[in-house]
């Protein structure tokens, strides 16, 4: 299973917009090295922005 994808393949397989998968990438600093992106670091700075977004409501 593939680790690193590029950004219009990580949209696809967590039901987002490309754009809001690189804007998140720029905003929170995950690398985009190559043109791929780390699923899991991505996947683990999602969870730390939607659960402090939660804690802020």
């Amino acid at each position: 299973m593939a680790n690193h994808l590029t950004p219009d393949e990580l949209a696809k397989e967590l039901n987002m917009d490309r754009e809001a998968v690189i804007r998140l990438c720029i905003e929170e600093g995950v690398p985009i090295y190559q043109g791929k992106i780390d699923k899991h670091l991505f996947q683990a700075q999602l969870q730390a922005v939607g659960a402090s977004q939660a804690a802020a409501h």
